[in-house]
């Protein structure tokens, strides 16, 4: 088949926003009579989730301090649930387990829950904690707890099964999707507006762009000749203004202790929540009795028949590299040694030692397979999603991309015309206006 040179839509990433925006695009264009699927052509240097959405830990949740956020995970939430299957969505449950510093922020969560008919239970007090933690896992022992929200509806998603399920649905509509393509540019007209896209492959002329790169979003912010560095005010610190630079990268600590995945489950043995554990008990190697922390810390934890184990990570940290070298390649050879260095197996076994019994001992069985990721961060750690140059819809998703399957039906319907409520908050002008999101206590930059 022909490389095309022309197509209404073009959209760059065929990762969990590029080809959630292009299915649901296809389906809003057909039932308003505005085109189909065959209008729109998704674009990716290397093929269907080969980038961040690839090798995500799958983590479903809704767990967010700040209100735009929740909101927008609990749309997102029904997203998975409207075809499950396909999406291979698992509502499992999520437990966000914390110590005392963050009881007030879990407990305003929970009660922001309820008013949006989100179902979770919260737990509070250290022996309540502990005997609710005993009654589905008879082994915990994590110290310093005091409390626990447990949502119901969240969950994981193998996250290739539920990728290539997403591609089906969208090349089921019409949508072309071109691996091996890489957008080396986007041409302007004179009115500033992207009439083409350059790529290695030749040229495509288009009347809209939609760029959903994940961690690659620097190198099309810079393409799109958008401002390096953004002027933050502070409206709770008299409007003060700092300048700071729009992209920082941190690298997503993830893996997987290579055991039966069984060995994770609850006491009547079913397949448990997702485990999220924040505490500030001091952290002791499981291998030698060594003092790791005596800082607050945190991890997140699953059995996952994908990878082959039981899965999770802990608390990133920023990447010492150039922003510009990272943008162009945020995969390259040394992040593989940021994700499965010898460090965080160490810490990581121990921190899952710390909360359950039947985990010491396993340090051993730590898998160097990739997981985790480098991910670009927006000054707030929060997304963006805008339209710039009249015609480009920018969805960067500041690495909360993968449990945010409804973005791309909100970007769609917003492509179409129909303004979303809960994609505002996360407009670009949110900086210098000083309507950013409110921070947590947790020790994750994405809660």
């Amino acid at each position: 088949m022909a490389f095309p040179t022309k197509s209404p839509y073009v959209i760059i990433g065929a990762g969990i926003h590029g080809l959630s925006t292009a299915y649901h695009l296809a389906v809003e264009l057909k039932a308003r009579g505005k085109g189909s699927g065959e209008d729109i052509i998704v674009l990716d240097k290397s093929g269907i989730s080969a980038g961040a959405s690839g090798i995500a830990c799958g983590v479903i949740r809704n767990n967010y301090f700040q209100p735009a956020m929740r909101e927008l995970m609990a749309h997102s939430v029904k997203v998975w649930e409207s075809d499950a299957a396909t999406y291979s969505f698992h509502p499992v449950g999520y437990m966000q387990i914390s110590c005392e510093s963050m009881r007030k922020d879990i407990c305003s969560i929970y009660e922001q829950q309820k008013a949006i008919a989100y179902d979770s239970t919260l737990i509070e007090g250290r022996k309540d904690c502990t005997q609710y933690m005993q009654g589905i896992f008879s082994d915990w022992r994590a110290q310093n707890i005091t409390s626990i929200l447990h949502e119901k509806p969240s969950g994981y998603a193998n996250n290739t099964k539920s990728m290539y399920g997403l591609a089906g649905k969208a090349e089921h509509e019409g949508v072309r999707i071109m691996s091996g393509v890489e957008v080396t540019a986007l041409i302007q007209d004179n009115q500033g507006a992207i009439k083409s896209v350059q790529t290695n492959k030749g040229r495509i002329d288009c009347d809209y762009v939609v760029v959903g790169a994940g961690p690659w979003i620097k190198y099309f912010w810079d393409m799109l000749e958008l401002p390096g560095t953004v002027d933050i005010k502070d409206s709770a610190n008299g409007g003060k203004i700092t300048n700071v630079p729009m992209w920082v990268y941190w690298c997503l600590e993830e893996g997987t202790l290579g055991v039966d995945p069984d060995i994770q489950k609850t006491n009547d043995g079913k397949i448990p929540p997702v485990i999220h554990v924040d505490t500030d008990a001091p952290l002791f190697s499981d291998e030698d009795g060594s003092l790791i922390t005596e800082e607050q810390w945190g991890i997140y934890y699953k059995p996952d028949p994908h990878f082959g184990g039981i899965q999770g990570g802990a608390a990133p940290y920023k990447v010492e590299k150039n922003p510009d070298d990272v943008a162009v390649d945020p995969y390259g050879t040394e992040s593989t040694e940021f994700i499965v260095g010898p460090e965080f197996a160490h810490m990581w076994v121990s921190a899952l030692a710390h909360c359950q019994q039947r985990f010491s001992g396993t340090l051993a069985k730590f898998s160097r397979d990739p997981s985790g990721g480098i991910g670009a961060f927006s000054p707030d750690s929060f997304p963006v999603f805008d339209v710039f140059h009249q015609n480009c819809y920018v969805i960067a998703d500041s690495n909360h991309g993968y449990k945010m399957l409804g973005v791309g039906k909100l970007v769609a319907e917003e492509i179409c015309g129909e303004k979303s409520v809960l994609l505002e908050p996360h407009r670009f002008s949110r900086f210098s206006e000083g309507k950013l999101h409110p921070v947590s206590n947790s020790p994750f930059p994405w809660s």
